[in-house]
């Protein structure tokens, strides 16, 4: 599938409780990947609960393809230690854009679907699908996994190629 649907900010906002890989503390940041795309966030020194508060964005071809999020602690000397990694499922949240409805039409914090966690995702808590402000949104809260503890609070919104909030496939 090579024709773009559209693009995906990720604003990652922060780690919740991330594993020490230094003495007594870690300097995180995200790395997310999807398809052939890798985008990085900024390293926050000696910080275990970091605010990245940074948006990333992808160009969505497939709806199928996850999104890789993994959280590293950056080292000067030797290579950069893993700290967790996630999977973003679009798929849900791409669904709820296409479900006929005006959009428009809906009240700000009307809710259009809830994803609730499971062996097959990585969300920690339950989460909604909203639209808010003109646009649909999902606040997710992620529980990496390959590590002793750590969460990562990120938000999805998606943009379609004509710039309108919304999925056509």
């Amino acid at each position: 599938m090579d024709k773009m649907l559209g693009i995906l900010k990720v604003r990652v906002r922060r780690g919740i409780n991330l594993a020490v890989r230094d003495f007594d503390t870690s300097d995180p940041y995200v790395v997310i990947t999807m398809a052939e795309q890798r985008l990085k966030s900024k390293v926050v020194k000696k910080n275990c609960n970091p605010q990245w508060n940074e948006e990333l964005t992808l160009s969505i071809k497939d709806p199928n393809v996850p999104i890789k999020l993994t959280v590293y602690d950056k080292d000067t000397f030797t290579g950069d230690d893993k700290m967790g990694e996630a999977m973003i499922e679009i798929k849900p949240y791409l669904e709820s854009l296409d479900m006929g409805l005006n959009l428009e039409d809906l009240p700000p914090g009307t809710k259009l679907d809830r994803v609730q966690p499971s062996k097959n995702n990585c969300l920690s808590e339950e989460s909604c699908i909203v639209w808010d402000n003109g646009k649909v949104v999902q606040d997710m809260r992620l529980k990496l996994k390959n590590v002793e503890r750590g969460e990562v609070v990120v938000q999805i919104e998606f943009i379609d190629h004509l710039g309108r909030s919304g999925f056509r496939s």
